[in-house]
């Protein structure tokens, strides 16, 4: 009876060559599955769920998960205006994760005995889906073809061109990585610590039509996206689709990112992620009117570890739901319109509109009037705060 192995298909060489490789090497019936992050066109489903028949594939199945990993990741990105070391949009590194976990949900549904996946022994993907198979599904085997055998991309090609499948697999200048968060980018310069990505690189190009400048508003309703430029989305995946397309015509979220990876060297890759650094910094700028000194203090602690292990594959942690309960918990009152220009290649931040604004209090304007403390109680209070130092300076001003 031949083995029954579900693979993570994304249409791509290296999980073209496995479905190839596993059904003609290894007699296996391969099932494949695309799961969709928010990445793919309708257009590039169909084009992927043809190829996978043309290579072999007993079943193909498109599952789209772009919903759940808005429900389950994005939020509580949004929540703790996550971006890895202060830059980089946590896109591919989240995606991974739930792409694993929705074909190990395939994997169950149709009994199979193995799972498969294209990663390669050289980046952080071979974790996050070794991981995710190793905790959701401990009695299925791990099949990975590309990291066993340690191929190459002109051995690939060629192993799929002398069994009869040929395709446009030629090597791009730059590597793509679409998906509802953001866009990765890697290519020679990459590689580099001195070189930076051209601006062709970039798949969104600045819309030369434009005006010098574009008003883009943002309503938040307890920390989410409800409404943007006035027009209310219950959708929140639409929403940030929306605000997508309006920032990428100004060619704005371009950035690159340095930082270690879970096999311990240091990576470094390009990305355009308009929508989410337009709502996390517009997001940002809310709490800080609406957040007390404390709530924004422990809530950025809590945000950098929750970040520190989505990048780490440790997703399925139980620790992780009790930081997302905080973070859901801190944002009751982060409700409001962000006002922001967009600018080519840039953005501002012009200002907040909210009733739960914390400027707006009774008790003073700041640098103008004070309403509430008069000004000697400002006096007392200052002599009691100084205390401290002066005990330490006078101490140490004897001992000279």
């Amino acid at each position: 009876m031949r083995k029954k192995v579900v693979l993570a298909f994304s249409g791509g060489l290296d999980t073209s060559f496995c479905l190839m490789y596993l059904t003609k090497e290894k007699n296996y019936e391969v099932h494949t599955v695309l799961a969709d992050t928010g990445g793919f066109s309708e257009g590039e489903r169909r084009i992927i769920e043809q190829r996978a028949y043309d290579l072999g594939a007993a079943s193909h199945t498109t599952l789209n998960v772009a919903e759940d990993y808005y429900e389950k990741s994005i939020k509580y990105m949004i929540y703790g205006n996550v971006l890895r070391n202060g830059t980089y949009p946590i896109s591919v590194s989240s995606e991974r994760i739930f792409q694993a976990m929705a074909v190990v949900d395939q994997a169950i549904k149709i009994e199979a005995d193995a799972l498969a996946h294209g990663s390669t022994g050289a980046g952080n993907d071979q974790v996050r889906f070794d991981l995710t198979f190793e905790v959701l599904a401990p009695g299925l085997e791990i099949i990975t073809p590309t990291r066993d055998l340690n191929l190459s991309r002109e051995f690939e090609i060629r192993y799929l061109k002398d069994n009869g499948y040929t395709a446009n697999f030629k090597k791009m200048a730059y590597s793509i990585n679409k998906g509802l968060w953001g866009t990765s980018i890697g290519g020679r310069e990459t590689l580099q610590s001195d070189q930076n990505l051209p601006n062709e690189a970039f798949p969104s190009q600045l819309n030369n039509a434009q005006a010098l400048s574009q008003d883009l508003s943002i309503y938040f309703l307890k920390g989410e996206v409800a409404g943007v430029n006035g027009v209310p989305y219950h959708d929140k995946v639409e929403a940030i689709g929306v605000i997508e397309e309006i920032g990428a015509k100004w060619a704005v979220g371009r950035d690159m990112h340095v930082g270690d990876t879970i096999i311990g060297i240091k990576g470094r890759v390009g990305f355009e992620a308009a929508a989410a650094l337009l709502i996390i910094n517009a997001h940002k700028l809310l709490e800080k009117h609406t957040l007390t000194k404390w709530q924004m203090y422990w809530k950025g602690q809590i945000a950098e570890w929750y970040g520190m292990f989505l990048h780490e594959a440790q997703y399925l942690d139980p620790v992780m739901r009790d930081m997302e309960a905080f973070l859901e918990s801190s944002q009751q009152n982060v409700t409001g319109k962000v006002m922001i220009q967009l600018r080519p290649y840039d953005f501002k931040l012009i200002g907040i509109q909210s009733e739960n604004d914390l400027m707006k209090s009774d008790f003073g304007v700041y640098g103008e009037e004070q309403k509430a403390w008069s000004a000697e109680d400002v006096k007392g209070f200052t002599k009691i705060l100084s205390n401290h130092l002066k005990v330490y300076h006078n101490v140490h001003k004897r001992k000279k």
